[in-house]
C-alpha cells in the first residue's frame, strides 16, 4: 500500500503539473512541496491521466521534458524522506476512507435485504418478537468465540424486555458444523418450544460437536431423533442454511459471531458493553430525525 501511495502521489504531482500549466516557467519547489502535501493529504486512489489527449476547443498543454521530469521526481524523493509522516498519513487516510466506503456498502446491503435479515420465516426469534430492537447474530456452533459470547446475549436478553434477537445459522467450520446446523434447523420446525433449551446445551459444549453430538443432546431433550435425522435431510432444511450463507455473503461477514443492527454490521466477540451500546444507538437513531 505505501508503494501505490507513493506512486499516487508522485505521478499526481506530475500529472498535476502538466494538466495545470500552459507555458513552461522554471519549477518552483515550494509550489511542487505544496502539491505533495495536499494530493498526499487526499489519498487518491488513482493518479490522473498524464497523457489524456486535450478536450475539443482546449488548447494542448506543454508536457514536462525530460530534465524537469526528473527534477520533479528529485523534489518529491527528498520531500518525502524529509517529512516520511506524509506517507503514513496519506495511508491512514486511504484506509480512512476505504472503511467509510465498505461501511456504507454494508449499510445499503442492510437496507436492500431487510427483509431476509430481520424477518425472514426461517430464522429463530427469541426475546421479545415485538420488540422496539433486532439485533440478529449469524454464528457457529463449534465457534469457540460464540460460545464465548453466548452469555453476551443471555445477559441482554434478560435485562432487555424489548430486545428482539434473531439467531442465524451460519456454519462454517466444518462439516460437524454443517451437521449440528442440519439438525438444530430440524428441530426448530418440529419442537420450536425446545429450541432455546437445544442452544444454550449445544453452545455449551466444551468439544466439536457434530450431527450425532447434537443428535445426542435433542434426544437428552425428550426428542424423537429419527424424526430429526428425516427432517434434517430436507430441503427446506438446506435452503434455510443456504440463505444464511448467501446473506453473509452480501453482507461479507468474514466470522463467527457476526452482528447486524438496522445500522451496521459488527464482527466478533466484541462483548456485552459493546452489543448494549449498539442496542442504545439504535433506538437512539429510531427517534432522532437523522442518523
Amino acid at each position: 500500500m505505501a508503494f501505490a501511495v507513493v506512486a499516487a502521489i508522485a505521478v499526481g504531482v506530475a500529472g498535476y503539473l502538466i494538466g495545470t500549466r500552459t507555458t513552461t516557467p522554471p519549477l518552483d519547489r515550494a509550489a511542487v512541496e505544496a502539491m505533495i502535501r495536499e494530493i498526499a493529504a487526499a489519498a487518491p486512489p488513482a493518479a490522473p491521466a498524464m497523457s489524456a489527449a486535450p478536450q475539443s476547443g482546449e488548447t494542448e498543454e506543454a508536457a514536462l521534458s525530460d530534465t524537469e521530469q526528473r527534477e520533479v521526481e528529485a523534489i518529491i524523493r527528498n520531500h518525502l524522506i524529509a517529512n516520511p509522516e506524509i506517507i503514513r498519513d496519506a495511508i491512514n487516510e486511504l484506509q480512512r476512507k476505504e472503511d467509510e466506503a465498505a461501511r456504507m456498502a454494508q449499510s445499503q446491503t442492510i437496507t436492500d435485504n431487510a427483509e431476509l435479515i430481520f424477518n425472514s420465516p426461517r430464522e429463530v426469534v427469541l426475546g421479545n418478537p415485538n420488540g422496539d430492537v433486532t439485533l440478529v447474530e449469524f454464528f457457529d456452533y463449534n465457534c469457540g468465540y460464540c460460545r464465548r459470547a453466548h452469555a453476551d446475549m443471555k445477559q441482554l436478553l434478560a435485562e432487555d424486555p424489548n430486545l428482539r434477537m434473531v439467531l442465524k445459522e451460519f456454519p462454517i467450520l466444518g462439516e460437524g458444523s454443517v451437521q449440528a446446523a442440519q439438525v438444530a434447523v430440524a428441530l426448530l420446525m418440529t419442537a420450536p418450544e425446545k429450541y432455546g433449551d437445544f442452544h444454550d446445551a449445544l453452545l455449551a459444549e466444551r468439544g466439536q460437536v457434530d450431527g450425532a453430538r447434537a443428535l445426542a443432546v435433542a434426544e437428552e431433550l425428550g426428542l424423537d431423533i429419527e424424526a430429526l435425522k428425516t427432517r434434517a435431510a430436507t430441503q427446506e432444511v438446506r435452503d434455510t442454511i443456504t440463505e444464511s450463507h448467501q446473506l453473509a455473503q452480501q453482507l461479507e461477514l468474514t466470522g463467527t459471531p457476526s452482528y447486524v443492527s438496522r445500522r451496521k454490521v459488527i464482527v466478533g466477540a466484541v462483548g456485552y458493553e459493546a452489543l448494549k451500546q449498539e442496542i442504545a444507538d439504535v433506538r437512539a437513531c429510531a427517534t432522532a430525525a437523522s442518523c
